[in-house]
């Protein structure tokens, strides 16, 4: 299992789509940095996101969702918030981390 990380924006570019196009069930995916834009309720990524909940675990850095002035109850239910230290926690349980830029 992969642990893939996407910090840019799905509004901005392409990685959020590739990284959920390419990675498999049972991968984990690390929204971080403006990133984190996907993990929000009522977007037009909520049901892609929604969807690669069913076979795929979502963490959300909750750091990076405070800094733009988001909070964790406006992320997607499913996904799980997580900070630095469950950052690192992540990339030591996965056999390899993929970064989408």
């Amino acid at each position: 299992m992969l642990l893939h990380t996407v910090n840019k924006s799905p509004f901005e570019r392409n990685a959020l789509e590739s990284c959920l196009r390419l990675s498999k069930a049972g991968d984990a995916v690390l929204l971080f940095e403006d990133g984190v834009y996907a993990a929000l309720q009522g977007t037009r990524w909520a049901t892609a996101v929604a969807d690669a909940l069913q076979t795929r675990k979502i963490y959300v850095l909750t750091s990076d969702l405070e800094a733009r002035g988001m909070r964790t109850d406006t992320v997607i239910a499913g996904i799980k918030p997580v900070d630095y230290g469950g950052f690192v926690d992540l990339v030591a349980e996965h056999k390899a981390t993929q970064a989408w830029l």
